[in-house]
C-alpha cells in the first residue's frame, strides 16, 4: 500500500509577518553584522536596558527579602538567647528551693531553727539576755565588760508604787503625754 501524504496545494509561507514593503524571500537583502556598521557619532548603546533593569528590580526584592528574614531570624536568636537566660535563673532558683526543703527534713535543721526563734524543748528553761535599756540582745551583740557599768542605785518596790499612786492622783496634762509604742520592743 501505498504511503498518502497530504501536501498542501499551496507554496511553502515564509514565517513572520507578511504584507507591503515586506521581502518574500526571493530577494532577500544580506544583512552586515552590527560590528561592522557605521556608528553614528551623536548615538550610543544605552547602558542600562531593559534586561537589566529587570534584573536589577528582581536582585533589590530578593535583597530585601532575605533582609527582612535574616533580621527576623537574628531577633529570634536573641529573644531565644535570653528565655535560656530565664531559664537558667529559675532552674538554679528550683534548686536552692529543693536543697532548702531538704534541709527542713532533717529534725536537727528543724530544732535550730525553733531555737532561733526563742522555742525551747520541754523540760529546758529559755533565758533572754536584756542590754541596760531592757532589750534582747541580739545573738550576734556581745556585752560590755560589768568592771565598766556603772550600777543603778537600787530602789525599793514600795517607792515605785508609790509613783504609780502619785501619777494616778496628778495625770500629765494633754500636751505633755507620750505617744503611744508601735512596737513591742519600744517603751512608751
Amino acid at each position: 500500500m501505498p504511503e498518502s501524504r497530504r501536501t498542501s496545494s499551496r507554496a511553502p509561507r515564509p514565517g513572520g509577518r507578511t504584507g507591503p514593503g515586506r521581502d518574500t524571500g526571493s530577494t532577500r537583502a544580506v544583512r552586515a553584522p552590527l560590528a561592522a556598521a557605521p556608528a553614528t557619532p551623536g548615538r550610543r548603546r544605552p547602558r542600562l536596558t531593559g534586561r537589566a533593569t529587570v534584573l536589577v528590580l528582581v536582585l533589590s526584592l530578593l535583597t530585601i527579602s532575605y533582609a527582612s528574614s535574616l533580621r527576623a531570624y537574628l531577633d529570634q536568636r536573641e529573644h531565644i538567647g535570653d528565655l535560656k537566660g530565664q531559664i537558667a535563673l529559675r532552674q538554679s532558683r528550683i534548686d536552692d528551693l529543693e536543697r532548702e526543703k531538704r534541709r527542713w527534713e532533717d529534725p536537727a535543721f528543724v530544732r535550730q531553727q525553733a531555737r532561733d526563734l526563742n522555742y525551747v524543748m520541754p523540760g529546758e528553761t529559755a533565758y533572754v539576755v536584756l542590754d541596760e535599756d531592757g532589750k534582747p540582745l541580739d545573738s550576734e551583740a556581745t556585752l560590755s565588760d560589768p568592771a565598766k557599768v556603772t550600777p543603778k542605785a537600787p530602789t525599793a518596790w514600795w517607792s515605785t508604787a508609790w509613783k504609780s499612786v502619785e501619777l494616778a492622783g496628778n495625770p500629765p496634762k494633754p500636751e505633755d503625754k507620750q505617744q503611744p509604742a508601735t512596737k513591742i520592743d519600744e517603751t512608751p
